[in-house]
């Protein structure tokens, strides 16, 4: 269902459990912000921070899923937060958005800690390649602040024994492992390949605050059935499936 009006979309997402108001024109959610919702380790009345949080997809995929949270976001786009805090009204979840950069967070955000903070960070350059014609869609592709910022911003937010989880892609893993390394532990990282036998396209990785335990490198997550897509059918692997349509869990282990 469209509203031709305001260039606003209604879409479902789990099988039609969550429905989102997405910009018509501008950056839309697709799996990856369910895949790192999934993969949250969250229990009922805890606090969830989700830094970048477009229109609340992760966040409210998280909310269908658990019960009972308590969540915040953080959006630069003031179109995409107000539509994050019409999605949080309309799915019935305790939520506050806040429209404001990640490297000057409001008071409100700054003076607590979260157990679970989660990211979904622009995966594109800016320096390199062109420009989307959308606004929304080019910051949501590649903004200005950069991967270090974004994690920085994630660890300090984190409380004693809660999780940092990012979903980014695997060119990156250096970045973000070294950035971790020494402030957060117990890393974890579940690769994704589009297709089996190919080479992991994008990581989720999880650190805890205070966690001791070596990095655990999980194997790929194969997204996609089949060697070669045939058809405009959806051809997810079964695990997949189940985590897009019924809102299962994404182990981070084997």
């Amino acid at each position: 269902m469209t509203d031709a009006d305001t260039g606003v979309t209604h879409d479902a997402f789990l099988g039609g459990r969550l429905t989102l108001r997405q910009p018509r024109q501008g950056y839309r959610a697709g799996v990856d912000p369910v895949l790192l919702a999934a993969s949250v380790p969250a229990t009922p009345g805890q606090r969830i921070l989700d830094v970048g949080c477009g229109v609340g997809t992760a966040m409210l995929c998280l909310h269908a899923r658990v019960p009972d949270l308590s969540l915040t976001g953080v959006e630069v786009q003031a179109d995409y937060a107000a539509l994050a805090r019409l999605n949080a009204a309309d799915n019935n979840a305790d939520a506050v958005v806040h429209t404001a950069d990640l490297t000057d967070l409001p008071d409100a955000v700054r003076q607590q800690t979260y157990d679970h903070v989660i990211m979904n960070p622009p995966y594109f350059d800016r320096g390199a390649g062109a420009a989307a014609a959308d606004p929304g869609r080019d910051l949501g592709r590649g903004g200005p602040v950069g991967l270090s910022a974004w994690l920085d911003c994630g660890i300090r937010r984190v409380r004693p024994k809660g999780t940092l989880t990012v979903i980014h892609p695997a060119g990156q893993l250096d970045l973000i492992l070294s950035t971790l390394f020494g402030r957060l532990g117990s890393m974890q990282v579940r690769p994704l390949s589009a297709r089996a036998g190919r080479a992991p396209n994008l990581v989720i990785v999880q650190a805890r605050h205070g966690g001791r335990a070596p990095l655990a490198l999980a194997a790929p997550l194969v997204l996609h059935a089949g060697a070669i897509h045939n058809d405009d059918r959806p051809d997810y692997t079964p695990q997949i499936a189940a985590i897009l349509r019924d809102g299962t869990k994404l182990p981070m282990q084997d």
